[in-house]
């Protein structure tokens, strides 16, 4: 580690013990927030797992279901029946905040709140099929909104995390024993310019007091 060069004054050395200080405070700080965003990465990803498998599944049958109503209808048939869509959805993106993270959070609402309004179509000259498809669309789309914030929220987590990382690392392996060698530098050197002070004051007492003596012994000769 590079030795950085410090006045050595008490001055300082009260600068550097607060900066010390400050330096712990913030290091066991940012290593909490470290430790619970790791905490809430997690559970977040293991839902991301969860509603993945579970999109996908939802999507592997809704395509399921199409290929059966193609297979029973024709394509002119097909097309007409999904020309004009009866539902309408509005999406509307807000954030929370996550350990000052802030993640999007995603809602919907529907023209109705009837959930079986969502057939365009008469049942006559449609399979059954048909409207499983239509069914599945629907029920994956909550499922499909919550997978997109948990994706998003799990990049951004993952991007504060590294962040985080790379300051606790900073101040625990640079800055807090820069700072702590800084410290023992200046005692060292205010120590040693105290033993110097009183070495010197030692030399001017005996060489006064000797002095003094040859002084005494001057008069009394005479």
């Amino acid at each position: 580690m590079a030795q950085v060069q410090q006045n050595p004054t008490r001055m300082e050395l009260t600068k550097l013990k607060k900066k010390l200080a400050t330096a712990r405070r913030g290091h066991k700080l940012l290593k909490d927030k470290r430790d619970e965003l790791m905490r809430q990465f997690l559970i977040l990803v293991r839902e991301n797992r969860e509603l993945r498998e579970r999109v996908e599944a939802g999507i592997k049958a809704c395509n399921s279901n199409f290929v059966l109503a193609r297979a029973s209808m024709s394509r002119e048939a097909l097309n007409i029946a999904l020309m004009a869509p009866k539902q309408e959805v509005w999406l509307e993106g807000d954030t929370r905040n996550i350990m000052s993270v802030e993640v999007p959070k995603f809602s919907f609402r529907t023209r109705t709140q009837d959930a079986n309004d969502i057939y365009p179509y008469g049942y006559a000259f449609t399979s059954a099929d048909l409207d499983s498809a239509v069914k599945s669309i629907a029920d994956i789309l909550p499922d499909m909104l919550r997978l997109a914030e948990c994706e998003k929220a799990c990049q951004l987590m993952a991007a504060e995390i590294e962040k985080t990382r790379r300051r606790v690392n900073a101040l625990e392996h640079v800055m807090i024993p820069q700072t702590e060698e800084g410290i023992r530098y200046i005692t060292m050197k205010l120590d040693e310019n105290e033993r110097s002070s009183q070495v010197r004051l030692m030399k001017v007492k005996d060489m006064m007091l000797e002095s003094a003596h040859h002084y005494k012994e001057k008069n009394g000769l005479e």
